[in-house]
């Protein structure tokens, strides 16, 4: 058995509130107890004071340090935030192994769907995709079709309005063909546009039950809409997804992104190798990505055919097209 080794560290919460960092009546200092039994947690005034086991210790000053540089920044986290964040464990002894699996496994449950079933990130981006969510307001998900991008996005936004850590979801994109003329299409407004958000009607019905989604979209908690709707809006307390990014212009990039308020999260979601507008270079998603990707608060996850979630025919397929495009 492998000794363990001891560590002592001090976090500074100077000028922060200890209802920040441990929640109402320290009901956060009991869950970081529990979650990390062999570090000892003294919190003082301006300083919090970790002393055990080196793997631990490390993990929970790493986690700390996060929730106060969140409110330093302007962003305090939600209790339910910050218990997520704890629960983010992974025990580096070989007696914890299976804790750990176990533990490492249930933190990326996202939602319940439908019938009981579990909404979880099942591969390397979609879980990096569900860190990312923790730490920046504003995330751009890109890669191939198949990758779970926007199914994961979407779970996530549910969450967070079942949580009540935002007041509304809003799911847009841009009305753009995939190729095709559809030519007149009879109807309202809604009934024509419907055939362009499909795909994020369906995410939804896997998520939320029919009768309660119809209910939420009445009562304007849940709005699905087309990339135009959105010019001219500030949207606080949302969560907005902006699908198949890849046919908008830079100035419709812009637009959507300078619609956040406050607290507010963004995910755009996009894949540079499906551009259905009749000019190719009159994307604006990599050269806004470009532009922005430095800034803080701002993450870029590139998805790849290892994240395929679909039919284990797909990813060939992808290769084989792109091997065509390359050549």
């Amino acid at each position: 058995m492998t000794e363990k080794k001891e560590r002592q560290e001090t976090v500074s919460i100077d000028g922060i509130s200890s209802v920040d960092i441990f929640g109402v009546n320290d009901r956060l200092l009991d869950r970081m107890r529990e979650l990390f039994p062999d570090v000892r947690i003294l919190a003082r005034g301006a300083e919090v004071k970790l002393e055990g086991e080196a793997g631990q210790t490390d993990m929970l000053k790493e986690r700390i340090e996060a929730m106060a540089a969140a409110v330093r920044d302007g962003h305090p986290m939600s209790d339910s935030d910050k218990e997520r964040l704890l629960d983010y464990i992974s025990y580096p002894d070989e007696l914890s192994e299976q804790k750990s699996a176990k533990n490492n496994a249930e933190s990326y449950n996202i939602v319940y769907g439908n019938e009981g079933r579990i909404v979880k990130a099942r591969t390397r981006n979609q879980r990096r995709l569900v860190d990312e969510y923790y730490k920046n307001d504003l995330i751009f998900a890109l890669g191939p079709a198949g990758t779970g991008k926007t199914y994961t996005a979407i779970a996530l936004a549910v969450r967070a309005l079942k949580n009540k850590e935002v007041k509304k979801l809003i799911l847009t994109r841009p009305a753009v063909e995939a190729g095709e003329r559809l030519g007149f299409l009879p109807g309202d407004m809604k009934e024509k546009l419907d055939p362009y958000l499909q795909p994020l009607y369906d995410a939804l019905h896997d998520m939320i039950q029919p009768r309660k989604l119809q209910i939420l979209m009445e009562e304007g908690i849940i709005q699905i809409a087309p990339l135009a709707y959105m010019r001219g809006r500030t949207l606080d307390s949302a969560f907005v997804i902006l699908d198949e990014a890849q046919n908008t212009s830079l100035g419709q990039l812009k637009m959507f992104l300078t619609r956040m308020g406050n607290n507010a999260k963004f995910i755009v979601t996009g894949d540079a190798t499906q551009i259905d507008l009749p000019n190719k270079k009159d994307s604006g998603l990599m050269r806004g990505v470009d532009l922005v990707r430095n800034i803080k608060g701002i993450a870029v996850i590139n998805f790849g055919t290892e994240d395929m979630v679909r039919h284990p025919l797909v990813t060939k397929i992808i290769k084989a097209f792109d091997k065509v495009e390359e050549a």
